[in-house]
């Protein structure tokens, strides 16, 4: 199999972490170092898979994300990706960057109400994406770890989405489950090599976007993926 020729990154984070934000500074200064960079956000909410885990989120489908099966919820997230990744070639592009990719799949799927009693689907939705899907395998998850209230409220700040109209969609709305999240995503860094926590506090306050963002380059670079 020959060497992956394009380095892909994936910005992860619990709702109101700032991804957004933290994505665009990313590639700008990937930009301004020269590179090719390919963006893409997920979940597309235009596109048939997409579209789905819009209604599902929003309720307005009559079913809501948070009663259904966690690996049947995992696979619409998977088919959105995998559709709008058809066109994508390795080698085109110096960095692929994403704004949630397989990670964030596999935690919320892992966190909900319904899954309590369950075990996490972790492996199965990398197994799924990575090995069913042939998806493009990320050399680091960012996780940007902020504290679940202040979070909470950067998703009031979001305005209307097209998607959900004003307000919080299931899983912005339950604080426990974004708790479980965040636990989850830090559970997951610590047994896998390919998650870099980038702890986005500082005396119960978010860092500045430019402090963050910076400390995001150099651990890129430090990893030799920039």
């Amino acid at each position: 199999m020959s060497e992956k020729k394009t380095k892909v990154i994936a910005i992860e984070g619990i709702d109101g972490s700032g991804k957004s934000v933290q994505f665009a500074e990313l590639k700008k200064r990937c930009l301004a170092a020269g590179l090719r960079v390919d963006s893409r956000e997920f979940p597309v909410y235009e596109s048939f898979f997409g579209s789905a885990v819009g209604r599902y989120l929003s309720g307005s489908g009559g079913v809501r994300a948070d009663a259904v099966d966690g690996r049947s919820m995992a696979l619409w997230y998977a088919l959105d990706r995998w559709e709008n990744l058809s066109d994508y070639r390795d080698g085109e592009s110096d960095v692929l960057l994403f704004n949630r990719y397989v990670l964030s799949n596999a935690v919320y799927q892992s966190t909900r109400d319904i899954d309590l009693e369950q075990p996490d689907i972790i492996d199965w939705v990398f197994e799924l994406e990575y090995n069913h899907f042939g998806l493009p395998k990320a050399d680091v998850f960012i996780f940007y770890d902020v504290d679940t209230a202040q979070a909470g409220a950067n998703i009031l700040k979001k305005g209307r989405r097209d998607y959900l109209g004003e307000g919080k969609d299931v899983y912005e709305a339950s604080e426990s489950m974004q708790a479980r999240v965040r636990a989850k995503y830090l559970e997951t860094a610590a047994r896998r090599q390919d998650v870099l926590v980038i702890d986005c506090m500082a005396n119960g306050l978010f860092r500045s976007v430019e402090d963050i963002a910076a400390e995001t380059f150099q651990a890129l670079k430090q990893r030799h993926i920039l």
